[in-house]
């Protein structure tokens, strides 16, 4: 789907992308009675919000302090060359980088990285400054992470609603 094309969707469509993103292990039958529909109707539209690919997968969110990664931080990458291969190919094959984005401004690249310690986080902006300028923040803490992509205007109040009675109900 081209990036400047919103989907169309309907209150229950963004029901189901609520109910699937506070929990992706939601069986079809509990999302069907969620939203008071049959499991098969219900099957039918996650399969068809999953090929207009409104749902790109599912994934367990695991703390990253749980795994030794006591460390966050937001590195600002002004790059002295043009983003070519080699730089991208740091970026994919880096699992340290959580999230990568081309942004406007001074810098050219904000990164969204993970360590285990000081001198790994050093190591990981080292290799990176051979592409340019860095400036590194640390984060503190986190009080908002992960949030749920909010439904399309096309229905919020009754999207809320529904989430809402379901929400009570666990």
């Amino acid at each position: 789907m081209p990036v400047n094309q919103r989907l169309i969707l309907d209150v229950t469509d963004n029901a189901i992308l609520q109910l699937l993103q506070a929990d992706g292990r939601m069986t079809t039958a509990e999302l069907a009675r969620a939203i008071s529909m049959s499991a098969s109707s219900t099957a039918d539209r996650v399969r068809r919000l999953t090929d207009l690919g409104a749902i790109q997968g599912y994934r367990a969110v695991i703390d990253p302090a749980a795994l030794g990664y006591t460390l966050t931080a937001f590195v600002r990458l002004r790059l002295t060359t043009p983003a070519g291969k080699q730089f991208f190919d740091l970026l994919d094959c880096t699992p340290q980088i959580m999230e990568a984005h081309h942004v406007t401004g001074e810098d050219c690249f904000l990164l969204k990285v993970i360590a285990r310690s000081m001198p790994d986080l050093e190591d990981l902006t080292n290799r990176l400054a051979t592409f340019g300028h860095v400036t590194t923040n640390l984060a503190f803490r986190s009080p908002v992470r992960d949030r749920a992509i909010p439904p399309s205007a096309d229905g919020d109040d009754l999207v809320a609603e529904t989430v809402a009675r379901t929400s009570d109900r666990h």
